[in-house]
């Protein structure tokens, strides 16, 4: 049962210190998730490719996914799935708890005070975090697990991000459609 005020506090963490969407906080998430070994670093990386690929943000994706699996990884007791789905939505909740109770009582407070030097200041110091955070994220993502080992993977791999791209900035083709092809060619080429 003490995995459950693990994930919480892990996951009150994340909902506290996640400024800037998924990508942002995505270093965070994944130090509160594979540090602990509740899932592996490829497992993660999968996770966050899901996660753009469903509706929602990638901090409420995960903490429903992890909130599944980790009680069954922690504990053999807790397999099952009615843990399991209790996880999920402890986690889940837990995430947004944070941005719920901040936005509510910190927006009244800026809409009082949106022309305020110190408000003003604030949001222009979060800017330049956030775009960091999100470059972070970007160079994280540029591991092993996503590009393997090898020369020629790296190089198919670059090929495929390429391809999508030239796609997706041609706005011909449906965003859905370049997500099944790039899977599709991931399937045939390794």
């Amino acid at each position: 049962m003490m995995i459950y005020l693990r994930l919480i506090w892990s996951y009150l963490k994340i909902g506290f210190f996640g400024f800037g969407g998924g990508y942002a906080m995505r270093a965070l998430i994944e130090n509160e998730i594979v540090t602990p070994g509740w899932v592996t670093e490829q497992m993660f990386t999968d996770i966050v490719a899901i996660s753009q690929m469903t509706p929602g943000p990638i901090g409420i994706n995960s903490a429903t996914y992890i909130g599944y699996v980790a009680p069954g990884v922690s504990s053999p007791a807790l397999s099952g799935p009615l843990w399991g789905i209790l996880g999920s939505i402890l986690c889940t909740l837990t995430v947004i708890l944070p941005s719920f109770v901040m936005v509510r009582y910190a927006g009244h407070y800026i809409a009082r005070h949106r022309d305020s030097a110190v408000i003003r200041g604030i949001f222009a110091g979060l800017r330049p975090v956030v775009v960091g955070l999100i470059a972070s994220a970007a160079l994280l993502l540029m591991n092993g697990a996503n590009f393997g080992y090898t020369s020629p993977d790296v190089i198919k791999s670059i090929v495929i991000a390429l391809v999508a791209l030239g796609l997706a900035l041609s706005k011909k083709v449906h965003p859905i459609l370049i997500i099944i092809c790039a899977g599709i060619a991931g399937l045939l080429i390794f």
